[in-house]
């Protein structure tokens, strides 16, 4: 039978693929269907039909796979926080390590055998220091409620997570376990002190309304916690309100913003911020260096694996004395300023002009002086006037977005004498792609995937690159 969007069919899932999607074959077409796991024998909807695929929905589990246990959250087969709950945690690294030699494997084209054992996260569950939740005057319906004969209302105040592919939806959250449980239990405050003292949702369509997010941060190292209360209006007497109430209600929030947001896009990023409680920030540590973290600065979000995620850098980097590092797309210093006490000098360049500054301010309150941060686009800075003006380094580190290094970038690394190229990747398919073309130039001694992010597909990956 020739499947079409619509029909309903029995599916054995084989394996997972990257970005968590059970497998299953169909006359030799692969079929992917969310929130499987191997074993599992589903009765699927198609949603979704290409030329050399399908795309499936679960209606029914039919026959369990034994890898399959129960999720912690009840939410975890609708939320878009987690894909993995129903999976072992063993089993999830074991499926990130397979998915990193496959990109080496099949994009790369080098022997997967590079690919190291994971390291994996103490912590499953609670590991996040940063949670952004969002506020909404429409919920997200369960399968449930869209499938009864009866009108449902989806009306009313929402506070949580936005539903899978939905930006005017919010899955109305009645746990949440990736952060520290304060955090929920400040979600649910807020929603609650919102819905009896009528403050509104802001609503997307009519740009009208009040609440937008809750943006939560806690320190690892450090007892800090933050509160966020990102506002589409600033109403001083209304939110001082609130944050009163919050520190009547938990002792341990330490600082309180309201980031005002009074534009239609939707990011939790105020166009200005008013400091209600507090010194406005939280500080925790990497290594021996503390970082002052703001409402809207970067930080890594699981921060003991982003220790040993650096750590895998210093020992790959293997930095002499009086050794230079170059530190491409530097964010704000984090990875600069760990290798800095190995190197001579570390240059750091970054396109965002405020990481930059955090950057320059991170050095100095951690007094380290051999470091410099060069703002600029790396495809247009980092060329042969910059190795004139700051020198060649005796190693790269290179720390991309998810979309991985610019073609220009990669062509300027491959003619570079330096001996040796630390490339750390949160996406591991687009690193592969740029391997395949620094093989040319150096050899891929090593690849060492980090899990940052339990229950969910992405995986971290570092690589050594040696002159060939």
């Amino acid at each position: 039978m020739t499947l079409k969007k619509g029909h309903i069919v029995e599916l054995t899932i084989e394996s997972t693929a990257f970005k968590g999607k059970g497998v299953a074959k169909h006359n030799g077409k692969a079929v992917f269907v969310a929130g499987t796991a191997p074993g599992d024998v589903v009765e699927a909807r198609i949603i979704k039909k290409k030329k050399k695929f399908l795309e499936a929905k679960v209606q029914k589990i039919l026959d369990p796979s034994p890898l399959r246990r129960q999720p912690t959250c009840s939410h975890a087969n609708v939320c878009g926080g987690c894909t993995w709950q129903h999976l072992p945690y063993a089993e999830q690294l074991k499926i990130k390590e397979q998915h990193v030699r496959d990109h080496m494997e099949r994009i790369a084209h080098i022997n997967p055998d590079v690919v190291q054992t994971i390291i994996g996260c103490d912590k499953e569950l609670y590991y996040r220091n940063k949670m952004e939740y969002s506020f909404a005057n429409r919920r997200w319906l369960t399968e449930e409620e869209i499938r009864s004969d009866e009108y449902v209302d989806d009306t009313g105040f929402s506070a949580g997570l936005h539903a899978p592919g939905r930006f005017d939806k919010i899955l109305n959250l009645n746990e949440c376990h990736l952060q520290d449980w304060v955090s929920f239990e400040i979600l649910d405050f807020v929603r609650t002190y919102c819905i009896q003292n009528n403050i509104p949702a802001f609503d997307t369509f009519s740009n009208e309304g009040f609440m937008r997010h809750l943006v939560i941060r806690n320190s690892h190292h450090t007892d800090d916690l933050m509160v966020n209360l990102v506002t589409y209006q600033d109403d001083e007497h209304r939110i001082k309100q609130m944050a009163d109430a919050l520190l009547e209600n938990f002792s341990r929030i330490t600082t309180i913003v309201n980031n005002v947001n009074d534009q239609p896009n939707p990011t939790a990023i105020g166009r200005y911020e008013h400091v209600l409680h507090g010194p406005g920030y939280i500080v925790d540590h990497i290594g021996s260096h503390s970082f002052k973290i703001h409402a809207n600065a970067f930080f890594q979000t699981n921060t003991p694996q982003a220790e040993k995620l650096y750590q895998v850098a210093r020992d790959f980097a293997e930095l002499k004395q009086g050794s230079h590092l170059f530190d491409l797309y530097c964010g704000v210093g984090t990875l600069s300023l760990f290798m800095a006490d190995q190197a001579a000098k570390v240059t750091g360049i970054e396109v965002v002009d405020v990481a930059i500054e955090n950057a320059k301010f991170n050095a100095k309150e951690n007094n380290i002086n051999n470091t410099e941060f060069v703002l600029g686009d790396m495809k247009d800075t980092f060329n042969e006037e910059f190795m004139k003006s700051y020198g060649i380094p005796d190693c790269i580190i290179t720390d991309p977005p998810r979309s991985g290094m610019h073609p220009d970038v990669v062509a300027q690394l491959s003619t570079l004498d330096v001996p040796r190229i630390v490339y750390v990747s949160c996406n591991p398919s687009t690193m592969a792609r740029d391997l395949k073309i620094l093989k040319e130039s150096f050899e891929i001694e090593r690849v060492q995937p980090v899990d940052m992010f339990p229950q969910t597909y992405h995986i971290e990956a570092v690589a050594r690159l040696n002159k060939k």
